[in-house]
This record gives structure tokens, C-alpha cells and sequence, in this order.
């Protein structure tokens, strides 16, 4: 007997309504007894030839009514294990091609470098060959890092490759690479200069040093170029930025002043109208923001260890919170406690932001909307941006 796929799992297989799973299975699609697959309205023909070895995404096989279906059903489920419902807004999508960061691995195999993503559970190397969801500018970079890569990596060296897009270029970070003596230190410069990079940074084990740096590398947020630490955090892509800024801005709009926890470098700060104090643990983070607007308040300081209390919070009117997987249950159960009138809450995991939103309905909120956000093309990354009100 065949039955129907009828969703997607959190990991990316189908599912039958009877909880039966098939890898690469759509929506619409059919499972036979004997565990074949066949494709339905909402199966298509993956883009990439590296699909689905490839870790770098786990749903080419989809449609995209099929993915935005995907990102809705994640937060649904996860708001609805802690009794939580609201209006869930139609998911952003990024379109191929726009991701300004990816970090991958390089090792060597034989007479050349292996680079790219790991398989997908794997720690084995994909060879990169084309690549349907990173810039043009990044992808271009992988063939010239296989040639650089040959020289600094030890017959069983293997290393770690940042990319990320900023306004200067191309900003290069390499760990687990040997660069000793005048020529390879000639050599990277050489290599920097002919691919006009932004910034080439070389972690040898003591942390980041950088190599070439021809002007301060920035990147440009709601308009203000912002000094960019090495290894520091971005958005994945410029347009699911300004997706969730939109919806940030939407869910404090009115608030004269707002406090932005894990402020980072001022992703959200940069774009809030009124009267901004922005909190981070990333020392170099904070640094940039206040290098880049004199005009926020800016502050050094661990949200996991020491959290805003309800009584610090009361001076503000909203409050704009992006932690990192993990939630921000300290800080939030401070925020349940206090008077804020409004909360955007930005998560890239639904299962610990409906942990985090439920400590909030139940201090007094209203989860008033949900906006999912498919930052991270074809993957099961799910980001949002969700608005509470008292």
C-alpha cells in the first residue's frame, strides 16, 4: 500500500501521515511498501550536481511552495509543543545565489585540495564544482584557494575557509593553515592583491592576524558603513536583512526607547528611530558600532551571565532581542518581569524561540505575528522575526 508524503520533517525527509520517512521525498509524493519514492507535483529536479552529497543543502529537490511550506510548518510545530498560536506571515525566501557568507573546508587529497562543504552528516569534503547558493564573488574565490591551499597544507592538513562579502570585496579567513618565511608570507600578499581582495586574515592556532588590509574593511548596515571584526557575525544574505529589519522596525514601531540585546554589530540598533542602547558580549562587535554612530549607546556585556534586569528594562519602551541558537532564556525571563510595551524577537531556531516566546506570553505578552525568513536557500535553517505586545 502506498500513502502519501504529507510534510517535511525538521531534517529535510518526507513524512506520511502515518509517520513513515523517505529521504528526498516531497510533498505530494508517494511511498511505496518497498520504500520507493515516487515524485509528485511539488518534486523537482535539483539545480546542483553536488545534490544531495552535499551538505550545503538538504531540499533542492522541492519546489519552492513546497520550502515556504517547510518553513511554516517548523515554527508552527514548535509554537504549538508549548500550547502557542498566531499569525503566521508568508515566509521570506532569498533568492540562489545571494548567501554573502559560507565557511568551508579544505584538505588535501593526492597531488591538490579538496574544497567545500562537508557531506551532509559527514566530515567528509565535497569538492565544490558549482554552487547554486553562495554570491558569484565567493564561488569565483574557490579555484584560487585550491592553488594557495596546495602550498600551505600538510599532506594530511586540513582547513577551515571564511567567506564573507563586505563593502571593500571579499573578506578571507584561513585556520588550520601554515603561512612560515618570506615567501609564503609573499605569497598570500601576491594572492590577495591579484583577486583584489577586502581583508585575508591567517589564524595560525594563536588566533586571527591579518595579512593584507588595504583600506578598514566595512560593512554597510541601514545605510552606515560599520567596521567589520574578523569572523564577525552577518546576516546571511543583504535581502533576508532587510526582511527582518522590516519586521523588527514593524514590531517596535513607536518606541521612543529601545534597548537591542545581542546587539552584534548593529544589524537592528542602526535601523531603530528614537533613543538606542544596544548590549553585546562580542568585544570587538560593540567596538565597531561605536565606531560607526557616537549617537548609541553601546554596551560591554555577557546577556547570559549577567541579563538586563526588570528593573534596568523598565527605562525603555521596547526591546529588540537576536540571540544565538540557544535562546536567551535569562535574559527573557528578565524581559516577562518587566514593563516593556513591545518585543522583536529575531531567532534562527524555532524549538528554543517558542521555548522563550511561552516565558513571555505567560509574564503578560501577546505573540502577536510570526515572519519566517529562508535566509539559508534549500536548507532546513529556518529563520524569523516575531512582534509581542503587552
Amino acid at each position: 500500500m502506498s500513502e502519501p508524503i504529507v510534510r517535511i520533517a525538521a531534517r529535510g525527509d518526507g513524512a506520511t501521515a502515518s509517520g513513515r520517512h523517505a529521504a528526498l521525498a516531497a510533498p505530494g509524493d508517494l511511498l511505496h511498501d518497498d520504500g520507493t519514492v515516487e515524485p509528485g507535483p511539488m518534486h523537482q529536479l535539483p539545480p546542483c550536481r553536488h545534490f544531495p552529497e552535499c551538505g550545503g543543502c538538504q531540499l533542492q529537490h522541492v519546489t519552492d511552495p513546497a520550502y515556504r511550506r517547510y518553513l511554516v510548518d517548523r515554527v508552527t510545530l514548535a509554537l504549538a509543543q508549548h500550547q502557542l498560536e498566531t499569525d503566521l506571515r508568508e515566509p521570506h525566501l532569498s533568492p540562489p545565489g545571494s548567501r554573502r557568507r559560507a565557511t568551508l573546508r579544505a584538505q588535501r587529497a593526492g597531488g591538490g585540495v579538496l574544497l567545500g562543504f562537508n557531506e551532509e552528516r559527514s566530515h567528509r569534503i565535497v569538492d565544490m564544482r558549482e554552487c547554486h547558493i553562495v554570491r558569484p564573488e565567493l564561488f569565483a574565490l574557490v579555484g584560487p584557494l585550491r592553488q594557495l591551499l596546495t602550498g600551505m597544507l600538510g599532506r594530511k592538513g586540513a582547513a577551515e575557509v571564511r567567506l564573507t562579502l563586505c563593502d571593500q570585496g571579499v573578506d578571507i579567513g584561513l585556520s588550520g593553515t601554515n603561512a612560515e618565511g618570506l615567501a609564503a608570507a609573499e605569497a598570500l600578499t601576491a594572492f590577495a592583491e591579484r583577486n583584489r581582495l577586502a581583508r585575508l586574515s591567517l589564524d595560525e592556532g594563536y588566533g586571527a592576524e591579518v595579512r593584507y588590509e588595504p583600506v578598514p574593511a566595512t560593512v554597510t548596515l541601514s545605510g552606515v558603513p560599520v567596521p567589520l571584526p574578523v569572523g564577525a557575525f552577518l546576516q546571511a544574505t543583504e535581502d533576508g536583512e532587510a526582511a527582518l529589519v522590516a519586521a523588527v522596525r514593524e514590531a517596535v514601531a513607536g518606541g521612543r526607547r529601545t534597548v537591542d540585546l545581542f546587539a552584534g554589530v548593529g544589524t537592528f540598533a542602526l535601523a531603530l528611530d528614537g533613543q538606542v542602547h544596544a548590549a553585546e558580549a562580542g568585544r570587538d562587535a560593540i567596538l565597531a558600532l561605536k565606531a560607526a554612530r557616537s549617537g548609541i549607546g553601546a554596551e560591554h556585556r555577557d546577556l547570559y551571565r549577567r541579563p538586563l534586569t526588570a528593573d534596568e528594562l523598565g527605562s525603555f519602551e521596547a526591546a529588540v532581542l537576536d540571540p544565538p541558537r540557544a535562546g536567551a532564556a535569562e535574559q527573557v525571563r528578565e524581559l516577562a518581569r518587566s514593563s516593556l510595551g513591545k518585543v522583536a524577537y529575531v531567532s534562527c531556531n524555532p524549538a528554543t524561540f517558542a521555548r522563550d516566546a511561552r516565558v513571555l506570553v505567560d509574564g503578560g505578552y501577546r505573540l502577536s505575528w510570526v515572519q519566517p525568513v529562508g535566509q539559508f536557500r534549500w536548507s532546513t535553517h529556518v529563520e524569523l522575526a516575531a512582534a509581542f505586545a503587552r
